[in-house]
């Protein structure tokens, strides 16, 4: 996940409110979070650690999200959409109009 600075600090404070039984999960959200910056052209360095870890290529998928972006490997979200898209809609859309 990428978040612009003010959506973070949202995320961090409700992450870092969380009960103890929670402190693994804590420990990877925040602990492997890092800060980037945009360069000249406006692209993203992602650390070699963090696209090893999100198990991206060299080609990418950037989502906006609301408040919040989501980065994926471009086949990995391709097969996950696609899977996705075999199944019916969830239930919380029922009533959903677009």
């Amino acid at each position: 996940m990428i978040f612009p600075r003010n959506e973070w600090e949202k995320f961090r404070d409700r992450i870092a409110s969380l009960p103890m039984q929670a402190q693994w999960w804590k420990r990877i959200f925040l602990g492997n979070a890092m800060d980037v910056d945009m360069d000249a052209t406006g692209r993203v360095l992602v650390s070699p650690e963090l696209r090893a870890a999100a198990g991206i290529s060299k080609e990418t998928v950037l989502l906006g999200m609301g408040s919040y972006f989501e980065l994926w490997d471009a086949a990995t979200y391709a097969a996950q959409e696609a899977e996705q898209m075999k199944g019916e809609m969830p239930d919380v859309f029922r009533d959903f109009s677009f």
